[in-house]
């Protein structure tokens, strides 16, 4: 009897782990969606970041990225790839129309690739800002990762490097020599780059035995979208220039007035979309509020020191802020030019004055059409007489009435006490001449 109720308590207790398995796994039945859409930038790393953060923390059993996207750029690309790499949570790109460029390489660092019947991937040869190839150092890096990207997934690099090398002549898919491959579903399938074509997201989802999976969307908020517009390379250039020349403008004027505010509005909104997308640290907020109380001080300390450090640290701020140093410098450098060109046309013709240079520049005239002379002019002087307080040798100190007035000899020496005549005043030369008793007479 003993033992049959000991048999019996543990066939309840091993029921009971039984029942509590699913619950302990629920999680990994979850499928998160994440769309990677529209340029490939900073902003959308942070966000997939996010994305692939909360699949691990929730135990998803597989992580989905919805791909349309151009392209975008390659620091961008390289950061998203790692992400991808780094999790242990199975990934599927599934391209529902355009994995171009650097959507190309995103697609080939997931586990698994599926593609729409009208989806197309490839056309990923770099190019720099201006539309032209990169050069060389940076299209053998990029053709490299790449390749590798291909190999990752067990596939052959040869069209990967087909879709950023014009020189591989693959005629059967549309990409002669001088053309770059872009396969589309069919072609893809063909050489082992998609494991599959399907029309729709539960389509896939059948496909991979997926259907009764919990589906969860990542979106985007609106902060993370409005980071995505703030750090686009194309913009952030755009928001120093408005604020270098803001802040320019200012010094032409005394007081805080619209361009100040225009000027630290448009710092605020570079610093606040870097800061959302986990690219600027507190340090460069730090950094920035001291470069910023400098110049303040520079107001009401002149010298200009305070001034140059203030104006240091906070391109220090924003180089630090930036995430890619060499990205950000070509901004800082591209809104230094248009700061100074502002500065040129305001000075040039505008005839602007800075108001901070008058405070360590003397700017006032002191000429005579301002009513400024070095010293009276006294012409009613001539013909008077005077007596020498002093002697004159040939300079020295005469008398005339009760002042005192600074005088020279016409050439030979006066003695103390002798009566002279002013003969000649030229500004604050006053020239006289002894009188002959002839003279003392009359």
């Amino acid at each position: 009897m003993r033992k049959m109720k000991i048999f019996t308590a543990l066939l309840l207790f091993v029921l009971a782990l039984l029942m509590l398995i699913p619950v302990l796994h629920a999680d990994s039945h979850s499928v998160y969606i994440i769309p990677v859409e529209a340029e490939v930038e900073r902003g959308l790393q942070a966000f997939i970041d996010r994305g692939i953060e909360e699949a691990e923390d929730a135990n998803a059993g597989a992580i989905i990225f919805e791909i349309d996207t151009p392209g975008g750029f390659v620091d961008a690309a390289d950061g998203i790839a790692r992400l991808l790499q780094d999790t242990e949570i199975p990934t599927i790109a599934y391209i529902n129309q355009d994995a171009l460029s650097a959507g190309a390489f995103l697609a080939l660092n997931a586990d698994e690739i599926y593609m729409h019947p009208s989806a197309r991937m490839g056309a990923a040869q770099v190019i720099d800002q201006a539309g032209n190839a990169a050069a060389d150092k940076a299209d053998s890096a990029w053709r490299s990762s790449m390749a590798n990207a291909a190999e990752s997934s067990d596939r052959d690099p040869m069209y990967a490097l087909a879709m950023a090398d014009a020189s591989i002549d693959l005629p059967e898919y549309r990409a002669g020599e001088g053309e770059l491959l872009t396969l589309r579903a069919g072609e893809a399938e063909e050489v082992g780059y998609s494991e599959g074509t399907a029309a729709s997201l539960d389509e896939l989802l059948e496909m991979k035995g997926m259907e009764n999976s919990e589906l969860v969307y990542i979106n985007e908020t609106f902060s993370e979208n409005l980071a995505r517009f703030l750090t686009n390379p194309v913009v952030v250039p755009i928001l120093l220039s408005v604020a270098m020349l803001g802040l320019l403008l200012e010094l032409f004027t005394p007081g805080i007035g619209v361009p100040a505010f225009i000027g630290l509005t448009s710092l605020m909104l570079f610093f606040y979309g870097h800061l959302v997308a986990g690219l600027a640290g507190y340090e460069s907020i730090i950094l920035l509020f001291i470069g910023l109380g400098l110049m303040i001080l520079e107001f009401f300390v002149p010298g200009g020191v305070a001034g140059i450090l203030g104006i240091a640290a906070v391109l220090g701020s924003i180089l630090l802020a930036g995430g890619d140093l060499q990205t950000t410098a070509v901004a800082v450098l591209i809104a230094m030019i248009v700061a100074t060109s502002g500065m040129v046309i305001l000075v040039k013709f505008f005839g602007k004055r800075l108001q901070l240079f008058n405070r360590i520049i003397l700017s006032d005239s002191t000429d005579t059409k301002s009513g400024y002379v070095s010293t009276a002019n006294r012409p009613e002087l001539i013909g008077q007489m005077a007596v020498t307080a002093t002697e004159l040798r040939p300079s020295g100190t005469i008398v005339f009435g009760d002042e005192r007035i600074d005088a020279v000899s016409e050439g030979r020496y006066i003695g103390r006490g002798k009566d002279v005549k002013i003969i000649k005043v030229e500004g604050s030369r006053i020239v006289v001449r002894e009188l002959e008793k002839k003279e003392e007479e009359e």
